[in-house]
């Protein structure tokens, strides 16, 4: 691998790289700024609150900011990135947490386990696009097997997944948080997802998958599961050669893990206040089923996490 830039090798404003969190009092901003309060080697700048709608404060925060991370609604994105751009030589890079620019030319995809050279395509890019909390597990799971050939590009593959209801926004929180919402609900019923050409881009796919979100009574925490008939699979493979690709696949990464998978119980929260990934494959060979299976936090390795270490890729430390 290319070695990793350091921070010298960009332009600072001054001695220690300075962020500006747009949109910092949201659920994944405030988690962003927790995580970057304790680092060393950055300085954290903020806008005063009664000017956070303002424009013209927003754009001073960006000149003089080295990395801006948005955490702002999609349109709110496309608008700050467009205000950034109009600074120059003085614009700063942008580390964008929405769904605006997953998809788009330009951006880097800020998932460094995904393919070689990804984490140093990072640490080069001026814009890079954070992943979601759902394509990170769905993406994880199915892209070192489109790679390996073991899964076809144009499978019919169907993605289901949970989430506590800290990924819904406020409106969601305040209703679980108050008691007036049910225990657990399917939505996304429409097939219309907008994490799906995200996860069809970066997984490699070639046909639409079904998802299937869903949201229970818990604050955070994720599965993402996908179901496979082995006999349906060129070359009808087992069990274990899905395990062992997801392994190679992942072999070295720090914050995703191949786990070993038993036939009891699986819960959503054990990796909570982590940036950690977990995968696991459960099988009945003799019934030549499989089931691939994602934990994360969604706030984590899903949200503010990823954030963080991408963040530390883009500037060095």
């Amino acid at each position: 691998m290319n070695q990793m830039p350091s921070r010298g090798q960009f332009r600072l404003k001054g001695k220690t790289p300075a962020i500006f969190i747009d949109g910092e009092a949201g659920t994944t901003g405030l988690q962003i700024r927790e995580r970057l309060a304790g680092m060393t080697g950055v300085k954290l700048i903020s806008i005063d609150p009664a000017r956070r709608k303002d424009a013209d404060a927003r754009q001073e925060m960006m000149a003089e900011a080295d990395l801006i991370i948005l955490c702002l609604h999609d349109d709110h994105a496309r608008e700050a990135t467009a205000m950034a751009a109009k600074l120059g030589a003085d614009a700063p890079r942008i580390l964008d947490a929405s769904t605006a620019h997953r998809a788009a030319d330009g951006w880097t995809y800020g998932f460094p386990e995904l393919a070689p050279g990804m984490a140093e395509a990072i640490a080069i890019a001026d814009r890079v696009s954070n992943p979601g909390c759902y394509p990170t597990g769905a993406i994880a799971l199915l892209r070192p097997l489109v790679d390996a050939a073991l899964v076809p590009a144009g499978f019919p593959i169907s993605i289901n997944a949970v989430s506590g209801y800290s990924g819904g926004g406020r409106p969601m929180i305040e209703g679980y948080e108050a008691g007036t919402s049910p225990a657990f609900e399917l939505y996304g019923l429409g097939l219309e997802h907008k994490h799906v050409p995200e996860t069809m881009k970066y997984a490699k796919l070639t046909a639409r998958p079904i998802f299937v979100p869903s949201v229970g009574n818990f604050r955070q925490g994720m599965l993402v599961s996908v179901p496979l008939h082995l006999d349906q699979l060129p070359g009808k493979p087992a069990a274990a050669d899905l395990e062992a690709a997801l392994a190679k696949h992942y072999q070295g990464a720090v914050f995703v893990k191949v786990m070993a998978a038993d036939t009891g119980k699986l819960e959503a929260e054990s990796l909570n206040g982590t940036n950690l990934l977990e995968l696991r494959v459960f099988a009945n060979e003799a019934r030549r089923q499989a089931l691939l299976v994602a934990k994360l936090d969604n706030l984590g390795k899903g949200a503010s996490g990823a954030a963080v270490q991408n963040l530390q890729l883009m500037l060095g430390v």
